[in-house]
């Protein structure tokens, strides 16, 4: 059987942080998506979740210095899980999503940049 890893996401990003390397860069970001639903009183109700995301520039990413809080982004890629310690010594586990394609979307969220 085929396994798949394979995560979508299009969403607002939120803090960034890009690190220029001497061969290339790395932006890691957080994005925040958003899914609408009614409750049962037929209010509109907005869930909010921020996802962890790690670029590295080279094939099928734009210029990531472009990238600033509130950019609308399109990311291709898989999820990734890191297993650690904290500082109370409780094992704890993140996921972050290790990006292998980018794109940057205009203000109505159509495609505007791609590589």
């Amino acid at each position: 059987m085929e396994q798949l890893n394979r995560i979508e996401l299009r969403g607002i990003v939120g803090t960034v942080r890009y690190q220029p390397f001497e061969d290339r860069a790395v932006c890691n970001f957080s994005l925040a998506t958003s899914y609408v639903y009614k409750n049962r009183d037929g209010d509109p109700v907005i869930e909010t979740q921020w996802h962890s995301v790690n670029a590295w520039e080279g094939k099928a990413m734009p210029d990531l210095s472009k990238i600033g809080k509130g950019t609308k982004l399109y990311v291709v890629g898989r999820l990734r899980s890191q297993k650690y310690v904290d500082n109370d010594g409780v094992e704890r586990t993140s996921y972050e999503v290790a990006a292998s394609q980018v794109t940057i979307l205009d203000q109505q969220g159509q495609l505007q940049y791609e590589m």
